[in-house]
């Protein structure tokens, strides 16, 4: 006999999510939503929050201006981040992503774009890809001399357009990964260039494994039934070149419209190989800018948001900063 619960139930994505056969969504996890901070806080940051279009929203981080050495410029590098969760949990505003950005924004010394993208399976992508775009164009258009009352005098009077930065961990890199694609076949606002990309624990798959993934039952992995959740219906699956940056139909990694760029990967990371294959992939793509890879031993997935007090997840905010901060 077929239960209640089964007869409501059309797909689900355990332990996150539920769709119910009346298109509703059950999201069995909910992030615990943080406050905004102001410098008087630990980290000497001051956040809020701001829409930048009926679809998207994001949080922005300015560090307190009064402990920055004056003696220097006084603009900041500006950091669009685009946060993790398999494209379909997590925000800009969870307590796990505000915390991470308030020590970013607070070591680097650098004015941060959290991104609040639309999520699967609510909005399946390429909805994530588009928001992210358009949230990167929105911080460019702040580069004109003209400006209006949309504008948001944080970025005006404190971003440096000349460091512009784009990053994200997990799903975030992913998407860092496109938008750095879309960046050197689209122009931004104002001529802006990206200068530079960080992709921590990037989400890329394959139905070829790689180093030491697994060879058999690869579609009962959570990390693919999730790609097949938020993407229902995507061209040739997990080797779509959204999710499989390798395959012959992908762009070009040598086109990717940055000029720095660093690969983080921990050793216990079940993506950790894949993201090592990025690395070694665009060093012999052509691609002609700066590139370097940071990998933790002993530490897991996102294991820097999950655990940021230990001294490994120190030291990846450290280099992290150090990026950021042109080091």
């Amino acid at each position: 006999m077929v239960s209640k619960q089964e007869e409501v139930v059309a797909s689900e994505l355990l332990p996150f999510l539920r769709v119910h056969t009346d298109g509703t969504v059950e999201r069995l996890y909910n992030p615990l939503l943080a406050p905004l901070s102001t410098a008087e806080t630990k980290s000497g940051v001051w956040s809020k929050d701001i829409i930048i279009s009926p679809e998207v929203s994001a949080r922005l981080y300015l560090p307190d201006l009064s402990t920055l050495d004056q003696t220097t410029n006084k603009k900041l590098p500006i950091l669009v981040y685009f946060h993790g969760g398999g494209f379909c949990i997590e925000s800009a505003f969870s307590t796990l992503c505000h915390q991470y950005i308030n020590t970013i924004a607070s070591q680097a010394n650098a004015l941060v774009v959290s991104v609040d993208y639309r999520l699967a399976p609510e909005h399946p992508l390429p909805a994530a890809y588009d928001d992210s775009w358009n949230a990167l164009q929105w911080v460019a258009s702040h580069s004109s001399k003209t400006h209006n009352e949309k504008n948001e005098p944080w970025i005006i009077q404190h971003g440096d357009f000349k460091r512009l930065y784009i990053g994200g961990d997990s799903a975030g890199a992913n998407i860092s990964h496109h938008i750095a694609l879309r960046a050197s076949e689209e122009k931004l606002h104002g001529g802006v260039k990206i200068l530079g990309a960080f992709l921590s624990h990037p989400y890329f798959l394959g139905s070829k494994p790689v180093g030491a993934e697994p060879v058999a039952n690869r579609e009962m992995s959570l990390l693919y039934k999730t790609w097949m959740f938020v993407y229902p219906g995507c061209q040739d699956g997990i080797d779509n070149p959204c999710i499989n940056p390798f395959v012959k139909t992908a762009p070009s990694l040598a086109s990717l419209g940055c000029r720095r760029l660093i690969i983080c990967v921990a050793s216990k990371d079940e993506l950790r190989d894949r993201g090592v294959y990025y690395y070694e992939a665009v060093k012999e793509s052509g691609w002609e800018g700066e590139l370097s890879i940071f990998e933790v031993e002993g530490e897991g997935h996102s294991f820097h948001i999950f655990n940021p007090e230990t001294q490994n997840a120190k030291d990846m905010f450290t280099r992290l900063a150090e990026f950021l901060r042109g080091c």
